[in-house]
């Protein structure tokens, strides 16, 4: 059995290792770098700038607290910088030795259809080489979308990509579009000392998560001078004496805001352009490949994965999407539960959140109820300085089962899989509270959360 994969993401190289695991012959085509977007680009980058703006934070705000004195802290962007390359090159090396170590065929360059059963690669030298297949599953990830107004293309309005190597911290950045990265980014850069202003069309930032978990977010920025515009659509960018001038329109109402640095955050769209898709038939939908439940596409022997069929475009899922694809390739019984998928964004709070919100929940009929507990009650959350948060559960009144679980606060990302294990198994509250959860630890709000459903929290005074 022959299968090829076109892009060396998550999505990609984790369906490449496991289809060799099932002894398939495996080419993965890459054009660029192992581990796709989320290695070079987006995930792991993003969360090693999270994690210096956080300790950065802390150092700053509450070592004098904790006991410890430091005089003159000072951000060193360039170290910053070099580290994360650092680690970027250590984990696409990693990706790099695991397909080896599976056997499995690496060609740097970009591939394209020649038919139902070869794909062509344009090496970077130029030259070419045919890839044979029985089975072929498509990879190819997504990139930053662009709204189409005047003055996208005006220099320092500027992506994500292009956000992660600047070589110094502007002094003001306007961010269009509130979402999971563009939060991200202003957690980053204000914690920095950049001047961040969010402009979002939506009535919320992080529309897509519970709001109750949202608003210690929008809390913490706005008391770290971030400012934050929803109902706010941008209509055109500008040069200005002072930099750019982002021009909006807010409930019929003009507002303008000028800043060195302008990032186009509104959210990111498939890469399918070069895949010489229509020799072969795929079917496509406003750039993103059509899929069946299996991840089959249209043509019987072709399947695609990840960012590149559009919806849920998480580096988590992609790797989900790929085991999906090869196991149905090779005829055996995938066992993943999409409803169990993670969402997390690694602010100061931390969100995550697994499941339906309690507005999805109500929208879809259930007799719902919830249990709330605050993280400022939480000793561990305490002791960490990052009492700024709760946990939320979202669960069948009539049941009782688990249907959505919420958090904001220390570690959440982490913790939120007690969440994901809960929704799989279709846990009860009942099963929640009956669980030990150890002491001290953030993960004790979740056992307290479960227990306010009813009433019942022992550290929510009446």
């Amino acid at each position: 059995m022959k299968i090829a994969i076109i892009g060396g993401g998550p999505g990609g190289y984790v369906a490449a290792i496991r289809a060799a695991q099932l002894n398939a012959e495996v080419t993965l085509i890459e054009k660029e770098h192992l581990g796709g977007t989320c290695l070079n680009k987006g995930c792991i980058p993003t969360k090693v700038f999270l994690q210096t703006a956080g300790e950065y934070e802390n150092v700053k705000n509450n070592f004098k607290d904790y006991g410890i004195k430091i005089t003159g802290v000072e951000l060193d962007w360039n170290q910053l910088q070099k580290r994360k390359t650092k680690i970027i090159r250590k984990l696409v090396a990693g990706v790099d030795a695991l397909l080896r170590n599976n056997k499995v065929n690496k060609i740097i360059g970009e591939g394209s259809f020649l038919n139902k059963n070869q794909i062509e690669v344009i090496k970077s030298d130029g030259t070419r080489q045919l890839v044979d297949f029985d089975y072929a599953i498509i990879a190819t990830g997504s990139e930053p979308a662009v709204i189409p107004i005047p003055g996208v293309d005006l220099p320092g309005v500027i992506t994500s990509d292009e956000l992660l190597s600047l070589k110094e911290i502007p002094k003001s950045m306007v961010i269009i579009g509130g979402g999971v990265i563009g939060s991200e980014f202003a957690a980053v850069y204000s914690a920095a000392g950049c001047q961040v202003t969010i402009v979002e069309m939506l009535p919320n930032i992080v529309a897509n998560m519970d709001q109750d978990i949202v608003e210690p977010l929008k809390d913490k920025f706005i008391k770290s001078g971030v400012e934050i515009y929803t109902d706010t659509k941008v209509v055109s960018i500008s040069e200005s004496s002072e930099g750019l001038t982002v021009n909006t329109l807010s409930k019929g109402q003009e507002r303008i805001f000028t800043a060195e640095k302008v990032l186009m955050s509104i959210g990111r769209k498939p890469v399918t352009e070069n895949l010489s898709l229509e020799k072969v038939g795929v079917k496509t939908s406003k750039g993103a490949v059509l899929v069946n439940k299996s991840m089959q596409t249209n043509i019987p022997n072709i399947y695609a994965i990840g960012d590149c069929i559009g919806g849920v475009m998480l580096a988590h899922v992609a790797s989900a999407e790929g085991i999906v694809a090869v196991e149905s390739i090779m005829n055996k019984k995938s066992n993943i539960d999409f409803k169990t998928i993670p969402y997390c964004v690694y602010t100061n709070p931390e969100l995550a959140g697994v499941g339906l919100t309690e507005s999805q929940a109500r929208e879809r009929g259930y007799n719902v109820k919830t249990g709330i507990f605050p993280m400022y009650i939480n000793g561990k959350a305490m002791i960490e300085s990052k009492s700024e948060g709760l946990v939320k559960y979202v669960i069948d009144e009539g049941t009782g089962e688990v249907l959505g679980l919420h958090m904001a606060g220390p570690n959440a990302t982490e913790l939120i899989v007690e969440g994901a294990l809960a929704l799989r198994l279709e846990a009860t509250i009942e099963e929640i509270t009956s669980t030990i959860h150890a002491h001290p630890t953030v993960g004790e709000a979740l056992h307290e959360a479960a227990h306010a459903v009813y009433g019942n929290a022992i550290h929510i005074p009446k």
